[in-house]
């Protein structure tokens, strides 16, 4: 069975930092470049940032110093390090990645961040 489930959203207040994981089974996980994303009410999903199987990351222009893509191929874990988050970060979180030609996605984590 492939899937991918998020952890670690929560409520912080700006400038402070949460991590995101996201545990992948393991067929899904080995050589596959492991995506997050995020979404508010009414805006369409966007990417935030991605690291390919061999380690290589890439960001959204928004989050690019101040969030860290990471893995654990050990873990068939994706982490989301979140530092100097801002009211703008608000949002559902969600991991993704390209399974045999299909998109597959988390439930998402809802991570919150108060002025």
């Amino acid at each position: 069975q492939v899937h991918l489930v998020e952890s670690g959203g929560g409520r912080v207040q700006a400038g402070g930092s949460l991590r995101l994981s996201c545990a992948a089974s393991g067929s899904i996980f080995r050589l596959n470049t492991m995506r997050w994303y995020r979404q508010t009410p009414g805006k369409q999903r966007e990417f935030v940032a991605s690291i390919s199987s061999g380690g290589s990351t890439n960001y959204s222009d928004f989050v690019r110093g101040r969030f860290t893509v990471s893995r654990d191929n050990a873990k068939n874990t994706v982490y989301l390090q979140m530092d100097s988050l801002n009211p703008e970060d608000t949002a559902v979180y969600y991991c993704n990645a390209n399974y045999r030609g299909i998109a597959v996605w988390g439930q998402g984590t809802l991570v919150t961040v108060s002025s």
